[in-house]
């Protein structure tokens, strides 16, 4: 190539700046060199999404997060409480925990529920498709987390902690296993039209190395330039592009001939390959036209279906963990108008998922891929003043589903009292919940530490008991 090396380096450095400050997760993936292929932790010091095996053997080897951001109501989705009909507009007998804004009388569902497949589990009628696969699902009714707000409720659901920064389960989960497509990212979160409350933290790799981060996907978008940023390199053809990453190889091979046992810098030197052959990998993966018309009517033309559609294609490819959002800010958040708004969520939700859950199946992926559907916390079952349609946040009690991946399929784990304020029943903090995820990748939770600072954090911290009844 005729470049001044003058020039070269210029070039050099600000793509080096470029992966160091970016925060939107490919950059970052420059970490993920291309040197080895095998499955040992020796292998990661030089790759560090090189595949990883677990400490004992696991169920699942993917999970799928299905992010129901804003908190949807428990009591209006999968933990039925006919008793707050009876108590509709009055004051529940027993004394109301504290919510965080003032609430009035119960609130009775507005959504009917019936009882669905052999194990005969009650849903609503906001999620009946997906209800039709309940013989798949165990639904825990006994979450429970530490704060009625968003942002550190978001921080704990992904990141165990609600206060300090920590490493999303997601970038845990690829620090301890891997990736088994190297021309991917091993992390994925999909949001349409923007980010979330607290935006990338809820999937940081913070301490981790750089290449655990999860790379943030707007799904709003369908053509495959806007859907990820800078995919496609418009000033030359990708023989030039060849030509030009084997010439800056050449320049960083003599820059780490005297940095020897520098396992970063080795990496880094594969960043730029790793950006070439994605061109190629990820614009197949996204690409859902390729998908027969059949399975994409089965999943709806809607923006979920697409991005249930996409994931189980990116599963088929190997990535490790995707977390899919339902959208920018909190769309669950409904302090008013909950029969609407949650209707619309429940439409726009119930076809994807279920068409996800029985393409997966019938392919034979859900036996191995882990399935989580749920919000950072639910919703209480009193209305919040002033007016008799909407829920405030509820932290005290709960409900997410789990499917595939060895999870116990037609069971309902743990309960909320009679009115569905508080868990009262095989109660489950959000650090029990990690535990068991960890647990059904084949990973002791206590022993997926990482030294920083003097210290071995871990996901769960110093807490957290795997849950053994929901593992088939």
């Amino acid at each position: 190539m005729d470049v001044p090396m003058n020039r070269t380096a210029d070039v050099v450095f600000s793509r080096r700046e470029m992966l160091r400050r970016c925060g939107m997760g490919f950059g970052m993936l420059g970490l993920a060199g291309l040197l080895v292929d095998d499955n040992s932790y020796a292998a990661a010091d030089i790759n560090p999404l090189a595949p990883k095996k677990p400490h004992f053997p696991a169920k699942a080897r993917q999970v799928v997060h299905l992010f129901m951001n804003g908190g949807p109501s428990h009591v209006d989705t999968f933990d039925p409480k006919p008793l707050l009909k009876k108590y509709h507009g009055k004051p529940l007998p027993s004394p109301n925990l504290r919510t965080e804004r003032k609430t009035a009388g119960a609130l009775g569902s507005p959504f009917a529920f019936r009882r669905y497949g052999q194990s005969g589990i009650e849903v609503s009628e906001l999620f009946a498709r997906t209800a039709e696969l309940i013989d798949d699902i165990c639904v825990i009714r006994s979450l429970h987390a530490e704060v009625p707000n968003h942002e550190p409720s978001l921080m704990l659901m992904n990141c165990g902690d609600g206060r300090l920064p920590r490493p999303s389960m997601g970038a845990w989960i690829t620090y301890g296993l891997g990736s088994e497509n190297q021309n991917l990212p091993g992390f994925i979160a999909m949001c349409p039209g923007g980010y979330p409350i607290v935006a990338t933290q809820n999937w940081r790799s913070a301490f981790l190395p750089g290449a655990y981060q999860g790379t943030y996907i707007n799904t709003q978008h369908t053509d495959i330039q806007k859907l990820i940023q800078n995919i496609r390199n418009h000033a030359q053809t990708l023989s030039e592009q060849r030509r030009q990453l084997d010439l800056l190889r050449q320049l960083n091979e003599l820059h780490r001939q005297s940095r020897a046992g520098d396992p970063q810098l080795e990496a880094r030197i594969q960043s730029f390959e790793l950006a070439y052959r994605m061109q190629t990998e990820a614009t197949d993966a996204f690409d859902i036209s390729r998908e027969p018309k059949s399975i994409r009517v089965m999943y709806g033309s809607g923006v979920h279906g697409r991005q249930l559609l996409i994931a189980r294609r990116l599963l088929e490819r190997g990535v490790r963990f995707l977390q899919i959002w339902s959208g920018a800010g909190q769309p669950w958040d409904n302090h008013e108008n909950i029969e609407k708004n949650h209707r619309k969520l429940g439409n726009d939700w119930d076809q994807p998922i279920a068409a996800f859950l029985k393409d997966l199946k019938q392919r034979g992926m859900l036996d191995t891929t882990l399935v989580m559907w749920g919000g950072e916390f639910g919703r209480t079952p009193v209305a919040e003043l002033p007016k008799l349609s909407g829920r405030d946040h509820n932290h005290y009690g709960f409900s997410m589903w789990l499917a595939g991946g060895g999870i116990k399929g037609g069971t309902v784990y743990g309960a909320t009292d009679e009115f569905g304020f508080a868990a009262v029943e095989n109660k489950v903090h959000v650090h029990d919940l990690h535990a068991t995820i960890l647990h059904l990748l084949g990973f002791d939770h206590e022993k997926l530490t990482y030294r920083y600072a003097g210290r071995d954090f871990r996901l769960t911290d110093v807490h957290g008991h795997v849950i053994h009844e929901i593992i088939a």
